[in-house]
């Protein structure tokens, strides 16, 4: 990727949004709620793994 990927205003803006609620938080709320936003990400990260390899026909059988 030579270009930086850009965020549209609306994904700007709730970045702004986001901000402003975690600036609100105490610090054990930030601790806790970044735990849950890493567990969501290796989440996602896996569903697209998954959906990739099932529309890739790369599946390794009925487990996999």
């Amino acid at each position: 990727m030579s270009q930086p990927v850009e965020l549209s205003l609306e994904q700007q803006f709730s970045i702004r949004s986001f901000e402003t609620q975690v600036k609100q938080m105490s610090r054990e709320q930030a601790q806790e709620f970044l735990v849950q936003l890493y567990e969501q990400m290796l989440m996602r990260e896996t569903m697209y793994r998954h959906f990739l390899k099932h529309e890739w026909g790369l599946e390794s059988g009925p487990m996999g």
